[in-house]
């Protein structure tokens, strides 16, 4: 989306929850405080950070279009990151208990936000775009990867099919 305002921010953050539903109140609550929308993905179910920005592009269409598939844009985002209309998948793409590599989106950025997180996550400049043999296992799971798929594109477009699987939920709704 090429506009002169940044619409979101992407971070990499590390976080360890040790309930749920507190942490998630939190991160509503400081979004509610700042009037930004505040997206945490699980970068372990996530084909990168490529991955994270698409799931939050086609949300930001979706969620000004006549037929949203949710009602919240956090919610919208998740669905679009899972290539899923059910929301009890689209939740295993948020936060869980225990470390969580993540994905964090501020939509619109807003620093006074950032520094809030900061109190209850450690925003980290390496890359969390692991490519473990498991992660690519989990991946071509989630997403119905064929083999066919695989053997017609190589593993090295595992993304590509993955961010194809996102663009046809916008396309199917």
């Amino acid at each position: 989306m090429d506009s002169p305002e940044k619409l979101y921010e992407i971070r990499r953050a590390i976080m360890r929850v040790n309930d749920r539903d507190a942490s998630l109140r939190v991160i509503q609550e400081i979004g509610r405080h700042h009037s930004v929308n505040i997206v945490c993905f699980d970068a372990e179910m996530l084909a990168g950070q490529e991955h994270a920005d698409a799931a939050i592009q086609h949300a930001q269409r979706s969620i000004i279009s006549p037929k949203p598939i949710s009602n919240s844009f956090e919610m919208e985002a998740l669905l679009f990151a899972a290539g899923s209309r059910q929301c009890s998948v689209a939740a295993a793409f948020g936060i869980h208990e225990g470390e969580n590599k993540m994905f964090v989106c501020l939509s619109p950025p807003q620093e006074g936000a950032w520094k809030l997180l900061s109190h209850h996550m450690c925003f980290v400049p390496e890359s969390l775009d692991d490519w473990a043999p498991q992660k690519v296992a989990r991946l071509i799971s989630l997403f119905g990867i064929t083999q066919d798929e695989l053997e017609t594109v190589g593993l090295f477009h595992l993304k590509d099919l993955i961010l194809e699987r996102i663009a046809l939920l916008e396309v199917s709704r």
